[in-house]
């Protein structure tokens, strides 16, 4: 159901596409297939605003990350600094496996 959703969402060719957690309770194969449907969306020019509390999936898809803590912006960075070198404690923590409250 995710998956045609995606696609159907992608069949009038938006500008933007924003998505909440598109792979939640998906089988590894399905959760392959959606971030897939993403990546060649993203190549064919749509922006992407993605919603995950995935570490694995944010690498692998992200471009920027808007990282919240308590609803609250603490960073907005490349994604590669921010998995590498990230500037707010919760973020670290985070990235370190912590519950962050």
């Amino acid at each position: 159901q995710q998956r045609l959703a995606l696609v159907r969402a992608l069949a009038v060719e938006p500008e933007i596409l924003f998505l909440d957690e598109p792979t939640a309770s998906l089988d590894p194969a399905s959760t392959l297939a959606v971030e897939d449907l993403v990546r060649a969306a993203h190549a064919q020019g749509t922006g992407i605003v993605l919603v995950t509390h995935d570490l694995g999936q944010a690498r692998r898809l992200a471009d920027e990350v808007v990282f919240l803590h308590r609803g609250r912006v603490v960073e907005q960075t490349p994604a590669e600094r921010f998995f590498a070198r990230p500037a707010s404690e919760p973020a670290r923590a985070y990235l370190a496996g912590q519950i962050v409250i």
